[in-house]
């Protein structure tokens, strides 16, 4: 009798025992597998952050502008004067973007000097002329110009204004000398930003 409960005893003990590996087990297998499904669901966000990433810099002003056969002289200003990083950066920019028949207006020796490590800082201030921090689209742009008696002064990056307008339902920019550029190719979307295209460089005072 006394062997029979020594071992129904022993037996409960196992059990309990059993019991409590079971629970530890379990346990163990429950964390594992929620610390899986932790690393799967980081996995993925960094997945999506860095396809979203490859997206917006496949898209951004400078890389458009890179891939725009129009704007190769544009491209190749904005790498001379140290700002094409900026253009592929996050912010929103409008950039009134001279195409290369705009470019070649521009006089060859000036272009030349613009072009050189001695006019660096003038061809900075001449591209930063040429953008307006924030997106205005085609829609907004017009519906400010005829809010504004068909003259809508923006303060352009370089600090100084340029004065929009529509003529025969043309959107025409004049620049600080009185010099006027027209827009040839609107809304051009970019990532961090939009693009409209002008006909002729437009240039601030100084």
């Amino acid at each position: 009798m006394k062997i029979t409960k020594m071992f129904m005893s022993l037996a409960l003990v196992g059990l309990l025992f059993a019991s409590c590996d079971d629970g530890k087990k379990k346990e163990a297998e429950m964390k594992a597998e929620a610390e899986k499904m932790e690393m799967e669901t980081k996995m993925a966000e960094e997945q999506a952050a860095m396809e979203a990433k490859a997206t917006f810099d496949a898209n951004t002003i400078a890389a458009v502008a890179m891939g725009n056969e129009n704007f190769t002289t544009l491209v190749a200003a904005l790498k001379q004067a140290g700002l094409a990083e900026t253009f592929m950066n996050e912010g929103e920019y409008t950039v009134f973007a001279p195409t290369n028949d705009a470019f070649n207006k521009v006089p060859k020796a000036t272009m030349d000097v613009l072009m050189s490590a001695e006019g660096m800082a003038t061809l900075q201030n001449l591209l930063k002329y040429h953008v307006v921090a924030g997106e205005f689209k085609a829609d907004a742009v017009m519906k400010a110009i005829s809010d504004n008696n068909n003259a809508y002064n923006v303060t352009t990056l370089a600090g100084q204004n340029i004065t929009l307008s529509v003529t025969d339902g043309k959107v025409m920019i004049k620049d600080a000398n009185g010099k006027m550029s027209t827009v040839v190719m609107a809304d051009v979307e970019a990532s961090n930003g939009v693009i409209h295209a002008i006909d002729t460089v437009i240039m601030p005072k100084g």
